[in-house]
């Protein structure tokens, strides 16, 4: 993302001014790189040199600051032509050190995620996996990387995994991290694989050269774009009869099992109905919050761009995110979840939901709370509920507002008439959950509600 943003007067920098900012303090430590462009002439050399930083290695904001008055200034430049970042291929010797660890290995799993994926990408990802019948687990909120139904499908790394992947990734004898950090979430804390020795064989395969041996010590480290390294993996020599493919098998069954849903709560049967309805093309987006859980686990993934979800954890994502799916994918389906704190950090684009004409159906996870807060709160501090609770306006009646239809659903028995009605709809549509406030995620309920 390249950010424009207006700074004041060059004159009046350092006295305070009306809406002064300090644009490297406040973006240093987010952004790649942050500058101010101080003279018109600067335009292409700044822009070019936004754009690569912004592209290369792992994708990342830039900001430049454009003060009042250079804006109005002129000069005679040339224009830059579009900038295409090039990405870095492994070495032969890189490649046979792989294909050797991958001979010697009997239990190997690949983890995808992070950034630089696209529809090729993805497909090579999934046809390697495919011919070595390797076991692919994604990282957080990375479900598009490989279809669910994969036979090779192991499941997401996420808050609450299935305990089986958590086996599997722990008792791996040759972990591939392609793509990704393996950050927080995935790593289940920093606890999963060790630190700063992995007790796996570790080949570690990100975009950004500065994220090798920063956290991991690897075995094999590559600085180089996923795609690239899955081009190289599907040239190497298959093996015949691996001997992890049994393993592979079985954890795929064991992500079936657990990606199917179950339990007689709200979400987990609005879930089973959208998944008999929703066609394989539909495009499902999540904000941040413990309802999330719910489509995270049980809507599978049907391929690249199939899911959108905040890996950062920012809540308020779902509703933009879902509008720019719409809005890039006219004619596919848009269904978006969002939880009642989360809905109401972006509630207002509701109103370009409607301007812009988008079919988007918008389903509002209502427990008067907020649910992940309120989780930890159970869990550290039982009885002690503290700024957690919420006093909501009536969604589907702010929805109409707005010029949404919409429905309000209080029992199970009322998911399945108004799935129907909410896809039968020809635009805009939401769905107003009043869900249990004691069931935050589908395992146990909080006991002290």
């Amino acid at each position: 993302m390249i950010l424009l943003v207006g700074q004041i007067e060059r004159t009046m920098r350092g006295r305070d001014a009306f809406q002064e900012v300090d644009y490297p303090r406040l973006f240093g430590g987010m952004a790649k790189w942050v500058a101010e462009i101080d003279h018109p002439a600067r335009v292409p050399e700044m822009l070019g040199r936004a754009f690569h930083t912004a592209m290369a290695g792992r994708p990342g904001p830039v900001v430049l600051a454009l003060p009042e008055d250079m804006l109005v200034e002129t000069a005679s430049v040339g224009v830059l032509p579009r900038i295409e970042v090039g990405s870095p291929v492994p070495s032969a010797a890189d490649m046979a050190r792989v294909a050797g660890a991958l001979s010697a290995a009997r239990a190997p799993v690949i983890v995808a995620g992070g950034s630089r994926w696209d529809v090729v990408s993805a497909a090579g990802l999934a046809e390697v996996a495919a011919a070595w019948h390797l076991p692919v687990a994604v990282s957080f909120r990375r479900q598009e990387l490989i279809a669910g139904m994969h036979p090779s499908a192991a499941g997401e790394l996420a808050f609450g995994p299935n305990p089986e992947l958590i086996a599997l990734v722990r008792d791996a004898d040759l972990l591939l991290i392609l793509g990704d950090r393996f950050s927080e979430v995935p790593s289940q804390g920093y606890e999963l694989i060790g630190l700063p020795q992995a007790r796996q064989r570790l080949i570690h395969v990100h975009p950004g050269p500065e994220e090798i041996g920063r956290v991991y010590a690897p075995w094999l480290g590559l600085a180089v774009a996923p795609g690239a390294f899955v081009a190289a993996l599907a040239d190497l020599p298959r093996p015949s009869d691996p001997p992890w493919a049994a393993r592979t098998t079985a954890m795929h069954a064991s992500y079936l099992a657990w990606s199917e849903p179950q339990g007689g709560d709200l979400m987990s049967r609005l879930m089973a109905e959208l998944n008999a309805r929703l066609p394989a093309d539909a495009v499902v987006t999540t904000g941040a919050g413990n309802y999330a859980i719910w489509p995270g686990r049980y809507r599978r993934s049907t391929g690249f761009g199939s899911g959108l979800g905040p890996t950062s954890g920012s809540m308020g994502y779902g509703l933009p995110a879902a509008i720019a799916a719409g809005l890039r994918h006219p004619g596919r389906p848009v269904v978006c979840f969002a939880g009642d704190g989360c809905l109401q950090m972006t509630v207002q684009e509701m109103a370009t939901v409607v301007q812009e004409r988008l079919p988007l159906r918008l389903i509002v996870a209502d427990n008067r709370q907020y649910g992940t807060i309120r989780a930890h709160q159970a869990r550290a501090y039982p009885g002690r509920i503290t700024g957690t609770q919420l006093v909501n306006p009536d969604f589907a009646a702010l929805a109409r507002a707005y010029g949404f239809a919409a429905w309000r659903v209080e029992g199970t028995d009322a998911v399945r008439p108004a799935v129907e009605a909410m896809l039968g709809h020809d635009g805009p549509a939401l769905l107003h959950l009043m869900t249990d406030p004691a069931q935050v995620t589908p395992g146990p309920r909080l006991t002290d509600i």
